[in-house]
């Protein structure tokens, strides 16, 4: 059975478009089963549904609490069948019932060098502390925000004339190309959160993921 994606996202859907070029390609073999938001008009709905693909929009204010809008999404993701939940540049902060319900499937993309800056403004607080390099990283969800067990990073080099929107934009390149990689291992059934950490091809990786380059 092909392996199926339950995409998260409150913006563009850049990562998402990378996504279905891998798919398309033949370079992922999965498919996406749900585009899911919380915000009507994020432009990463209006590109799933460019592309034919199931989307809805679950919007938080409509829920009392964080726990209740997390069920609705649950509802929603379990009923597409997804193996895998990805996060991509979905901007709520999710409670421990939904990372537990997700245990080992829940991914998601940072765009730092974790554990260096976790939260938001990453671009800005490494070129304020003067980082020689910066990039983004791939990691399993816990209840930690942005500390879950690190998948892969992917590096970039901070240029003397990097502002943020150039050095952004640099990261997301890496992303496009780490997304679907680390995907890809998932849909093969290579890659898997255990007990002892991150596990690919049955091998634990270091704490600190894939280094970038490694071939896998």
């Amino acid at each position: 059975m092909t392996h199926r994606l339950a995409v998260l996202l409150s913006g563009a859907g850049t990562n998402l478009q990378a996504i279905l070029d891998a798919i398309a390609t033949g370079d992922l073999p999965a498919r996406v089963t749900l585009v899911l938001s919380n915000r009507a008009g994020a432009p990463g709905v209006a590109r799933a549904r460019r592309a034919g693909l199931p989307t809805a929009v679950i919007d938080h204010r409509d829920y009392p609490d964080r726990e209740a809008f997390d069920r609705a999404m649950i509802g929603r993701i379990d009923a597409a069948g997804a193996d895998t939940v990805v996060l991509a540049g979905f901007m709520r902060i999710l409670s421990p019932l939904f990372v537990r319900h997700y245990r080992g499937r829940l991914i998601n993309i940072h765009p730092s060098l974790l554990p260096k800056y976790p939260g938001l403004d990453t671009h800005a607080r490494a070129l304020a502390a003067g980082d020689a390099r910066h990039g983004c990283s791939l990691h399993f969800v816990t209840d930690e925000l942005d500390g879950g067990p690190l998948i892969a990073r992917a590096e970039v080099a901070v240029e003397q004339n990097d502002n943020v929107e150039t050095l952004s934009k640099r990261v997301q390149q890496q992303e496009h190309s780490l997304y679907p990689r680390v995907l890809r291992w998932r849909a093969e059934g290579r890659l898997h959160l255990t007990d002892q950490g991150v596990e690919l091809d049955g091998e634990t990786l270091p704490a600190s993921g894939l280094s970038p380059g490694t071939p896998a």
